[in-house]
């Protein structure tokens, strides 16, 4: 039989444990790939996910997580995950026919699905077919590059030092998320406070500040996977920008995490901005492959 006439069958699993012995092994084996659900997963473990979550009064229950894996005679060729009101994430696809059996597992009880995001082929297959059945229209949001770093090549000095944010950096780190909520995220901005108080006091999370005289840039790392971890939310406001404070800050922050014995570091880029993937790569940053993200229409 043909592998493209091979049945394909979609399992869901109950949590993120029981999504880990399904497919973790697959994600395992390509990490850089797989670094954000992996990372998803250990932070899910982190806070607990059967703990009922802080909410504000008359805010809607948070919904659990959604965790799919597609196999094939056994075989894992596909899996996918989300924690909602986020979008869809996809692994990398052994069998792109995977994509149709997650889209239409969860036609049937997400139809507030924001968005997907996924190796460039795959979202576009997913994003296509979820307007075709939800008769959503989807639009390209991001085009992004993951890379990948195990060595720091330091930029060139400037002033200025390394320091983890705390409790009391509370509205200057909400102020900047909120500039980088509108720059690198596209969004209005609303959800600065929730990002701040997540990033400051999540256990999975630490926050870095670059300080010269006072505090200029910002980056931060979350989302453990077996070997490395996640760099994410740069930000330097405007008038800051040009001296080197992100270049810094971003090195220092990795190398305070492979110091700590993680043996990479990830991030992910926007390829509309050359320069921000320029200065990653000088600093040791490989690439590793392109991601895309869609959004759907509300519904």
């Amino acid at each position: 039989m043909d592998a493209s006439d091979r049945p394909l069958r979609l399992r869901r699993a109950a949590d993120v444990d029981e999504f880990d012995r399904l497919a973790g092994e697959f994600l395992r084996a390509r990490e850089a790939e797989h670094n954000l659900i992996l990372g998803l997963c250990s932070g899910l473990r982190a806070i607990g996910t059967t703990a009922p979550r802080a909410r504000s009064v008359g805010a809607p229950p948070a919904l659990a997580p959604y965790f799919a894996v597609v196999v094939s005679n056994d075989e894992v060729v596909g899996a996918s995950m989300r924690t909602p009101p986020h979008g869809a994430i996809l692994s990398e696809m052994r069998d792109e026919r995977a994509v149709d059996l997650i889209v239409d597992d969860l036609l049937g009880d997400a139809q507030d699905l924001p968005g997907v995001l996924g190796e460039r082929r795959r979202a576009l297959r997913f994003a296509e077919r979820w307007t075709k059945y939800a008769l959503r229209a989807h639009r390209l949001q991001t085009s992004e590059r993951i890379f990948q770093l195990t060595t720091v090549i330091p930029p060139q000095r400037v002033g200025g030092r390394l320091r983890i944010a705390t409790a009391g950096d509370l509205d200057l780190v909400t102020q900047w998320f909120g500039g980088f909520i509108r720059e690198a995220l596209r969004e209005d901005g609303s959800t600065a406070g929730a990002m701040a108080d997540r990033w400051l006091n999540a256990p999975d999370r630490t926050l870095y500040l670059w300080e010269d005289g006072q505090p200029v840039s910002i980056c931060g790392a979350a989302g453990r996977t077996p070997n490395g971890i996640r760099i994410g939310a740069v930000y330097t406001p405007p008038a800051l920008r040009g001296h080197g404070y992100a270049s810094n800050c971003v090195a220092a922050a990795s190398q305070a995490q492979l110091d700590s014995g993680l043996r990479h570091c990830f991030l992910y880029t926007d390829l509309a901005n050359p320069t921000s993937n320029h200065i990653y790569r000088r600093m040791g940053y490989e690439p590793v492959c392109d991601v895309d993200e869609y959004r759907f229409e509300a519904p």
